[in-house]
């Protein structure tokens, strides 16, 4: 398999460190809100790159973090009058729920960065020992320009790299040695969480979270780093520093980054009203569609999110669903596998093995199984042996499962059923067990119907 290196910015063959095992890390979501459409696709493309390992026979030790002391959480804490750890909590739980909406696997590991801290202490520690890092007033920089590869991912020149860079700045600019010093550990405000250090009560800078628990849960040096491509500068770039810094050795051989995705060819904000969660999105168009879309273009080209293009992605992945269950309604003959459609699926395989191993090329990879889906429509009939049918449907759910599309159709759900499971949930709100009413949402959600509870009762439509 070949991976372009964002580091070498080449394609290279990958080359696990330790052979038949493969560790990757993904940076995580800052869990202080639903997870937004731009969020799913690196967890949907790396999924999938660790799917496709999975296959190709690698043990494969998937870390992926959930960011959960953060700016963010601490300001949605406090205008939620609860602790921080309240936010976090909630919403690593949604994360989890979208995860599994979206058909991602969970990870080996899911480190949160505040049962890690102790680590990261020591991390600074070194730092400070061999003269990487420095204390301030309890905050602790790092000496961006003693490392003397920085820049090396990004391919920015430390030198053309202005004060005025806000990518670098932090507050106690003044205190610095060089604006450009990042900082490791930042001393605790009023209403914030914080940790005993010994240079006072704080909590760890963004950066120096993934360098830590990607070494406690991988080791000094990674397979495979991987993130979205607004993560290269300065976060991958200040975790390289870091790591390589504290460790004395390499930090990760190959490096992977996503595509932005854009709405109606707009960069997604807020202010342009084009800013969508998950959960949002999930209300129009069923996940699997979602997926199956996500991975009709090459991981690293830039994704336009449209209607009209999320609409051709659902057309085509129905187009696969309807001949699953064709095939898994042929009864079929008795007698042995046609050898000339088995050198057939061979050949399929193969040719889908070639996109995959072109850098995660899932976009050719599907087109593929589109071929594959037109010969088994022209040439798999009731004429055909059950086990030739039995092959060709093998084949097509094989290849469809590596990109996680599931290819078992929703069975359609009554109105009375989604109407008896309605009162249900009225019942158990009613009696105070809210588990139950909560897990017969969660239940409905699945199935593809919102509820929407309102003055005049609860209101149900399909997605």
């Amino acid at each position: 398999m070949k991976i372009l290196n964002t580091l070498t910015r080449r394609k290279e063959e990958f080359v696990p460190i330790n052979e038949g095992k493969v560790g990757i890390y993904v940076c995580g979501p800052t869990v202080y809100d639903y997870i937004h459409i731009g969020n799913a696709r690196p967890m949907i493309v790396f999924d999938t790159l660790r799917r496709y390992l999975e296959y190709k026979g690698y043990d494969v030790n998937y870390v992926s973090n959930f960011t959960d002391v953060d700016d963010k959480i601490i300001k949605r804490a406090n205008e939620e009058g609860v602790d921080a750890s309240v936010i976090s909590e909630r919403y690593i739980a949604e994360v989890k729920k979208d995860m599994a909406a979206l058909n991602v696997r969970e990870a080996t590991t899911h480190p949160k960065a505040t049962e890690e801290i102790p680590d990261m202490i020591e991390m600074v520690k070194t730092l400070i020992e061999k003269g990487y890092a420095y204390e301030v007033n309890g905050t602790v920089y790092f000496r961006t320009r003693k490392f003397k590869d920085y820049g090396k991912l990004s391919k920015k020149n430390i030198d053309d790299l202005r004060s005025g860079n806000r990518d670098l700045l932090v507050s106690g600019v003044d205190e610095k040695e060089d604006p450009l010093d990042f900082v490791l550990w930042k001393p605790k405000k009023e209403g914030e969480p914080s940790w005993p250090s010994p240079w006072g009560d704080g909590r760890p800078g963004w950066h120096l979270e993934c360098s830590v628990m990607s070494k406690k849960y991988i080791g000094d040096v990674i397979d495979i780093h991987a993130g979205g491509e607004d993560l290269v500068f300065p976060h991958h770039e200040n975790e390289i520093a870091q790591s390589e810094a504290a460790n004395g050795t390499e930090f990760a051989r190959y490096w992977m980054h996503n595509g932005f995705l854009k709405i109606n060819n707009e960069k997604m904000s807020k202010s342009l009203g084009n800013f969508f969660t998950v959960r949002e999105i999930a209300e129009k168009y069923p996940l699997q569609v979602i997926r199956f879309f996500m991975l009709s273009a090459h991981y690293r080209s830039p994704l336009n999110f449209s209607a009209d293009l999320v609409e051709a992605s659902k057309n085509g992945l129905e187009r696969i669903l309807t001949a699953v269950d064709r095939l898994k309604s042929i009864s079929g003959t008795e007698g042995e596998v046609d050898k000339a459609v088995a050198d057939e699926m061979d050949a399929f395989v193969k040719k889908y093995e070639a996109a995959m191993d072109d850098d995660l090329n899932t976009a050719d990879a599907i087109s593929v199984i589109f071929e594959l889906v037109k010969y088994a429509n022209v040439n798999v009939t009731e004429e055909s042996t059950k086990a030739t049918v039995e092959l060709v449907l093998n084949t097509v759910t094989k290849l469809c499962d590596i990109l996680g599309i599931i290819t078992e159709k929703k069975k359609e759900i009554l109105d009375s059923d989604i109407e008896a499971l309605i009162e249900e949930r009225q019942a158990a709100r009613k009696a105070k067990n809210f588990a139950r009413a909560d897990e017969i949402r969660d239940q409905l959600s699945n199935m593809g119907i919102i509820l929407e509870d309102t003055r005049e009762g609860v209101k149900w439509k399909r997605a």
